[in-house]
């Protein structure tokens, strides 16, 4: 899959047109010497995949973060998966997943203006939608959801900066399951309308995880990238795939990026040797 350097950077400047006002606060944690660590019900699987997403970021100067799973073969992957980043458009996500728990809450479905929100939120990553459906379930029913999902590493962006929301790979990945498998917390028609939304993502902004997938894979993707003034760009990705059998979601979140394009870049090779190995 290649796209354009000029189709991301225009859709990245339309994408932080809301968020760069907010350079000044402050950088994520970082963790010293992290390495790979995989287990596998498959033989060989777990060793393969912590050599290979090893070899992908090796000699990239990005700040990386992986979580993945795969459900057919009882894999894990994780990579820095508690460190904190700024959420930039990943968030998007999670909003739809609370405004859908909300909806389940009240028994109703979504409206016909929060569908019109919803699509244009997920399928072509707009802030505008995005902060109104922010203000209409407001922090505390963010909070709600993250609370109901055990996502207890992430924290709402405050002052209505939602994509200052802090994030880590191992929470994104819980959402990618509450997504993809039975629980308490969405119903399957829920799954189902946010899946099919992440599904319909436009082509400029199918970059990242997908890279590499299967071309008879099912595809569903929800993109981030912002520019600050502190660890340069943050370029994130998550996706739930399945293929051949199997079920499986990565998470790669990246900052000290030194444009958009190097975090696209190092995103996509790890993607890459995911996709193959599994």
């Amino acid at each position: 899959m290649h796209i354009s350097r000029t189709s991301r950077i225009s859709a990245a400047a339309a994408s932080i047109s809301l968020l760069g006002v907010v350079a000044a606060a402050g950088p994520a944690n970082a963790t010293t010497t992290p390495q790979v660590t995989c287990s596998s019900q498959k033989p060989g699987l777990a060793k393969k995949l912590t050599t290979d997403i090893t070899a992908a970021f090796k000699d990239r100067k990005s700040t990386t973060a992986v979580a993945l799973y795969d459900r057919s073969t009882g894999t894990t992957c994780t990579y820095r998966a508690s460190t904190a980043y700024d959420s930039a458009s990943v968030v998007k996500a999670t909003v739809l997943a609370a405004l859908l728990r909300q909806a389940q809450e009240a028994g109703r479905t979504l409206t016909t203006r929060e569908k019109t929100l919803a699509t244009a939120m997920i399928t072509k990553s707009d802030n505008n939608a995005t902060t109104t459906l922010w203000k209409q379930i407001r922090v505390s029913g963010i909070q709600h959801f993250l609370n109901l999902a055990t996502m207890t590493s992430t924290k709402p962006g405050a002052n209505g900066y939602w994509g200052l929301t802090q994030i880590t790979a191992g929470d994104e990945v819980k959402l990618l399951k509450l997504l993809t498998a039975s629980n308490t917390v969405l119903t399957k028609a829920s799954q189902t309308y946010e899946l099919g939304l992440m599904n319909k993502v436009v082509s400029s902004q199918r970059w990242g995880v997908p890279y590499g997938a299967p071309r008879d894979a099912t595809v569903q993707v929800k993109n981030g990238w912002l520019s600050r003034a502190t660890h340069q760009w943050r370029v994130h990705s998550i996706g739930a795939f399945t293929s051949h059998g199997h079920d499986y979601g990565i998470v790669v979140l990246s900052q000290d990026d030194s444009t958009m394009d190097y975090g696209v870049t190092t995103i996509q090779r790890i993607a890459h040797a995911v996709h193959t190995d599994l």
